[in-house]
């Protein structure tokens, strides 16, 4: 078997006169995988990438990563990890091919090298056209898309990606994340990814861990995690609202009633297999419905199970912060 590329026991990160920002948590994230990272603001995500990545020491507890001690061996982590965290730290005077032909310097690629990796990072981020350009007339979702070249320059076995999307359109976040899973799948690259969006984790990730309130609540894949929480719920919106007192009764052969916007709904208490009976049921008593729908079990509904609250709408950040988005100790 082989060694994970990342892995935490006992991890602990406590602020002076503030909260145990991470208590107590345990990882294992194998070679070439996406590790979806999720929960709300103030969690303890950002706290556990900074110490994973060597930029604040564990209060307690042991942290490995491409097989080094992240407070014993730190140079040779920082050696073998790339890092994108919230805030790129861009200079707004530099176009982006000087901040990459500078990074491939300052991670002492071969002279000859420098130019030609900056051209093929550029082009694979979608920069090319714009790589003369200074830093300061970027979108937000072009300097996104910079940081993460910036971070690959060195060829490193293991990203961390601290809510690389946040505030990004749709399409800039599309575009990021597939070249998040060519990294992946097609470099086996190993990924460490924080999110607040679901549907990034429920994309991108092949197992997923919630952290609420510094503790891992639930880990597994995305799958799993949805099928361990609930059923498949199937909502009928009859053609005449006259018949919906007759479309419950047969939906309620199916399953318990639950809540719906518009139509019936139940949980099916035997999964999607019920779908057919329902519509055979259905078609029997010749009633017309206007939609029928199946919605299998969400991430969200996931968070709320184990958290007892949402994902989306979450507070604002309770760890705090120094410029650049580093953690910082409270006074």
């Amino acid at each position: 078997m082989r060694e994970p590329a990342i892995e935490a026991e006992a991890l602990v990160r406590e602020f002076k006169k503030g909260p145990r920002a991470v208590d107590g948590i345990d990882l294992a994230v194998a070679p070439g995988e996406i590790y979806g990272f999720l929960g709300p603001n103030g969690a303890g995500k950002s706290t556990t990438v900074h110490m994973l990545t060597t930029l604040l020491p564990p209060t307690s507890g042991t942290a490995r990563v491409a097989g080094y001690d992240v407070v014993r061996e730190g140079p040779q982590v920082r050696m073998r990890i790339g890092a994108a965290l919230q805030e790129a730290a861009l200079d707004p005077l530099l176009t982006g091919r000087e901040h990459l032909r500078l990074q491939a310097a300052l991670q002492a690629l071969p002279r000859d090298e420098r130019a030609a990796r900056a051209d093929e990072l550029l082009d694979r981020v979608g920069l090319g056209v714009a790589a003369d350009r200074k830093v300061r007339s970027y979108s937000g979702g072009m300097k996104r898309r910079l940081d993460l070249a910036l971070a690959l320059v060195h060829r490193p076995p293991v990203l961390f990606l601290d809510e690389p999307t946040t505030g990004l359109d749709v399409q800039s976040r599309t575009a990021l994340w597939e070249e998040v899973a060519r990294l992946a799948h097609g470099e086996g690259v190993t990924v460490f990814l924080t999110t607040q969006y679901l549907e990034e984790a429920d994309a991108l990730a092949g197992r997923v861990g919630i952290i609420d309130h510094g503790r891992i609540v639930a880990e597994g894949s995305p799958a799993r995690l949805k099928a361990e929480v609930g059923r498949p719920t199937v909502e009928a919106t009859p053609a005449d609202e006259a018949e919906r007192g007759r479309v419950e009764e047969i939906l309620a052969r199916f399953g318990e009633p639950c809540a719906s916007a518009h139509g019936v709904a139940v949980r099916l208490r035997s999964g999607e297999a019920d779908l057919a009976g329902i519509v055979r049921a259905l078609d029997a008593e010749e009633i017309k419905v206007e939609n029928l729908a199946l919605h299998q079990p969400s991430l969200d509904d996931v968070f709320l199970a184990k958290t007892g609250r949402s994902l989306e709408g979450a507070g604002e950040d309770e760890e705090g912060r120094a410029p650049g988005g580093l953690a910082m100790e409270t006074a």
